[in-house]
C-alpha cells in the first residue's frame, strides 16, 4: 500500500507548463521568428500604415448659442399674427364672394316657395320659402325649430279649444258666444301667429336682423299675455280655460274633463312661450343687435322699398306740377 500512496505531507513537485512537449515542439520549429513590437522594422511598418494628418484640418470648435432678443421675438410674433390675419381676411373675402354669388344666382333664378307643403294639383300655391338647413345658421337651428313646433302646438290648441267650446255650447245654449269666438280665434290666430311672430323670428335668425328681433319681441310679448288669458278661461271670451271648465263640473263631467285638458294645453303654451322668449333674448344679446341697428335697418328698408320710392316720386312730381300751374 505504501508504494502506491503519496505522502500528503511532502511538498508537491513544481510543474513548469512551458516544459510541456507540445509547447516545446512548436517553439523549437524553424521559420517562426520572435516578434518584437519595439524593433525598428515594426516601427517602420506602423509608421507606413498610419493616416497622415491634413494640414487644412482644424480642431472642432463649439459655437456658443445666441438667444434672440425680446425685440426680435416680438417682431417674429407680430409677423406671424399679421400672416394669420391676412389668411383669415383672404378666407373671409372668399366666403363673402361665394355668398354673393349664391345670392345673385338665387335672385336671378328665384326660389320656389315650399310652405305650406300643398299638393301640386291644389289651386292654392305655397306662400313662403322655408329651409332650416340652408337659411338658418347651425347654432340657431334648435331654437328656431322649437318656435316652429310651438306654432304648430298653438294651432292644435286652438282647434281643441273650438271643439271644447262646441261641447260647452251643447251643455248650455247661452254659451254660443264662446263657440262663435273660438271659431274666430282659430281662423284669426293660426295664420296670424305664423305671420306676426314666427316668420319675424325666422327672418331674424336668417339675416341677423335687429328690426326683425324687435318686431318679434313686441308681438310675442302680447302673445304670452293672450296665452295667460286663454288659460284662465274668462267666460264669454271664447276660451276653454280653468274657470269655464270648473264651472261645468257639476253639470256635465265629461265636458268638464275635456275642457280641463284644453285649459292644460293653454297653460303649457304660456309656459313654453315664456321659456322660448328667454332663450331667444339670450341669443339676441350675443348677436350684438341693438335698437340703433333696428332703426337703421328700418330706415334703409323704407328708402329702398319700391312702393315707397314710387309713392315719393309721384308725390314729388305732383308737387312740381302744382307749383308751375
Amino acid at each position: 500500500m505504501s508504494g502506491f500512496d503519496s505522502n500528503p505531507f511532502v511538498h508537491p513537485v513544481d510543474v513548469n507548463p512551458f516544459q510541456d512537449p507540445s509547447v516545446t515542439q512548436v517553439t523549437s520549429t524553424e521559420g517562426i521568428e520572435e516578434f518584437n513590437p519595439f524593433s525598428a522594422r515594426a516601427l517602420d511598418d506602423l509608421s507606413g500604415s498610419t493616416i497622415p494628418v491634413s494640414a487644412a484640418s482644424q480642431p472642432a470648435v463649439l459655437q456658443p448659442t445666441v438667444e434672440p432678443s425680446p425685440r426680435a421675438t416680438a417682431a417674429a410674433a407680430q409677423a406671424e399674427l399679421l400672416k394669420q390675419q391676412a389668411e383669415l381676411e383672404r378666407k373671409a373675402a372668399e366666403l363673402q364672394r361665394k355668398e354673393e354669388e349664391l345670392q345673385s344666382r338665387d335672385t336671378a333664378r328665384g326660389k320656389e316657395n315650399n310652405w305650406p307643403p300643398l299638393p301640386k294639383f291644389f289651386p292654392i300655391k305655397p306662400c313662403f320659402y322655408q329651409d332650416f338647413n340652408e337659411e338658418i345658421p347651425m347654432e340657431y337651428h334648435r331654437v328656431c325649430k322649437m318656435m316652429y313646433y310651438l306654432w304648430m302646438y298653438h294651432c292644435v290648441t286652438l282647434f281643441l279649444n273650438l271643439l271644447a267650446c262646441l261641447a260647452y255650447f251643447t251643455v248650455k245654449a247661452e254659451n254660443g258666444v264662446d263657440f262663435g269666438l273660438s271659431i274666430l280665434w282659430f281662423l284669426l290666430f293660426s295664420p296670424g301667429a305664423f305671420v306676426c311672430w314666427y316668420r319675424p323670428v325666422y327672418k331674424a335668425f336668417k339675416s341677423d336682423s335687429s328690426f326683425s328681433f324687435f318686431f318679434f319681441f313686441f308681438i310675442f310679448s302680447f302673445q304670452v299675455i293672450v296665452y295667460i288669458i286663454q288659460s284662465v278661461g274668462i267666460p264669454k271670451w271664447g276660451n276653454s280655460g280653468w274657470i269655464s271648465a270648473i264651472s261645468v263640473i257639476k253639470t256635465n263631467l265629461a265636458v268638464a274633463v275635456f275642457m280641463l285638458v284644453v285649459a292644460g294645453f293653454f297653460t303649457v303654451n304660456a309656459v313654453l312661450s315664456v321659456v322660448l322668449l328667454k332663450m331667444i333674448h339670450s341669443k339676441y344679446r350675443r348677436t350684438g343687435a341693438s335698437f340703433q341697428k333696428a332703426q337703421q335697418e328700418f330706415s334703409q328698408g323704407v328708402v329702398t322699398n319700391r312702393t315707397f320710392q314710387t309713392a315719393a316720386a309721384t308725390a314729388a312730381s305732383s308737387a312740381v306740377q302744382g307749383a308751375f300751374q
